[in-house]
């Protein structure tokens, strides 16, 4: 087999050289007589219409694998195209996936991920301040925005029987917020800031996604040093924590030992007595560094997205006034909060 009849049968060359065989080897005439050919050659006679050939194996072979060799590499171009798709939108808009478990939206940057300092600068402007007074006297705890116009999720325990409200946001603003609504089987409260708008509202994550060692971030203000920015891992899922649901016990153990909050695990009692009426819930255990008011603080993962609100710290202290963290703090998974958020939102108190 020839190389032209090779060509042919691979589908790549189906045309013969139209030259080839028509001026192979012409030479110059040698009669000096010979007239010169004229400026512009002569219109080629008008041939009579030739029937229809048919085609030899070799073109009708070439004719079919044309159409399927082009579907083949359209089929190529838009595989690579779909394995291209997110990686190109994420760098037109600047933003990019940190690979966690709980990825969500993409609240960090891409010139920032995976870091916490990225974490921090987009996510604090959407923690606050919450300073809660009542007749037992005043605590501070923080809590996360959830609407530009003011809405916050915050621990029940914070805001518990409080007569007001002040709350401070990321850039020094103050605000006074009245109670939504309550859930303390969840120790979950949802308040509303006066007359606000505007605000950055943080993305609430999915928090069924997370593992064990995902790498995770706290934002709250321990001990009113608002914007406090602690780091660490999650350290295991579905703790069962025990907490007080009794507004007296709350308001006891909140303002009179430094704003800790008390809690029962594994049959023992931490940061002082939970009293007789208690409930329990699935917690996220974290070796953040967690201190009395980063209560209703933002736990956070990679992409900037909130995954749980912290709501417990072990103490190894009997003092929790001068207790500090040990690696050991809960935080309630924020789908507990996306599922709770529609009763809050309608009132609820129990």
């Amino acid at each position: 087999m020839d190389m032209t009849e090779s060509l042919r049968h691979s589908g790549e060359y189906e045309h013969a050289n139209p030259y080839q065989g028509t001026h192979q080897h012409a030479s110059s005439p040698v009669n000096p007589e010979w007239p010169p050919p004229p400026a512009q050659p002569p219109a080629a006679p008008m041939q009579p219409e030739q029937p229809e050939q048919p085609e030899s194996p070799h073109r009708k072979r070439t004719a079919r694998r044309g159409p399927a060799a082009l579907l083949v590499a359209v089929a190529i171009v838009a595989a690579a195209v779909g394995g291209g798709t997110a990686y190109g939108i994420q760098e037109l808009t600047g933003s990019d996936t940190v690979a966690t478990g709980s990825t969500s939206t993409n609240v960090v940057p891409s010139s920032q991920k995976g870091t916490v300092s990225g974490v921090a600068a987009a996510v604090s402007p959407s923690i606050v301040e919450i300073n809660a007074t009542s007749s037992a006297g005043s605590s501070t705890g923080s809590g996360v925005i959830i609407t530009d116009d003011g809405e916050i999720i915050t621990n029940n325990h914070v805001v518990s029987g409080a007569s007001s409200i002040k709350v401070t946001t990321h850039d020094g603003k103050q605000y006074t917020a009245q109670v939504v609504g309550t859930d303390s089987k969840k120790d979950l409260a949802l308040i509303k800031l006066d007359d606000a708008s505007g605000l950055k509202a943080a993305t609430l994550g999915d928090s069924d996604g997370l593992g064990v060692g995902d790498q995770v971030v706290a934002i709250g203000s321990p001990e009113g040093l608002t914007g406090t920015v602690t780091s660490g891992i999650v350290s295991a899922l579905d703790r069962d924590v025990t907490v007080s649901t009794d507004e007296g016990q709350q308001q006891q153990q909140q303002r009179g030992q430094g704003g800790q909050w008390p809690f029962e695990f594994g049959g023992q009692e931490f940061n002082g007595d939970t009293g007789s009426s208690t409930t329990t819930y699935k917690a996220i255990q974290t070796d953040a560094s967690l201190n009395p008011g980063n209560s209703g603080g933002a736990l956070i993962d990679m992409n900037g997205n909130i995954v749980g609100i912290n709501s417990a710290m072990y103490s190894s202290t009997e003092s929790s006034a001068s207790a500090g963290s040990v690696g050991l703090g809960f935080a309630i998974p924020i789908n507990t909060v996306k599922a709770d958020l529609p009763d809050l939102r309608a009132g609820a108190s129990n």
